[in-house]
């Protein structure tokens, strides 16, 4: 297991539930929102993609989904 890597694209995912989350409380309406937030899942699916290979799906799904929770809890 590359521990650095891992770190690093559960910061990114951070990062971009983060901004999710911002966008959700922001101006955008509409069709731009949904682009925003679109534009987000899709990448947390490739850091998901790439965390699959470092630690095995099982693993990787439960980052995913622990900091979602954190994101929108």
């Amino acid at each position: 297991m590359h521990s650095s890597e891992v770190a690093r694209l559960r910061e990114q995912v951070r990062l971009e539930y983060e901004a999710m989350m911002q966008g959700l409380s922001g101006f955008a309406e509409g069709s731009a929102m949904h682009d925003f937030i679109s534009a987000r899942m899709a990448r947390v699916g490739t850091y998901h993609d790439e965390l699959v290979t470092e630690i095995g799906e099982d693993k990787a799904t439960k980052i995913i989904c622990d900091l979602y929770n954190q994101a929108t809890g």
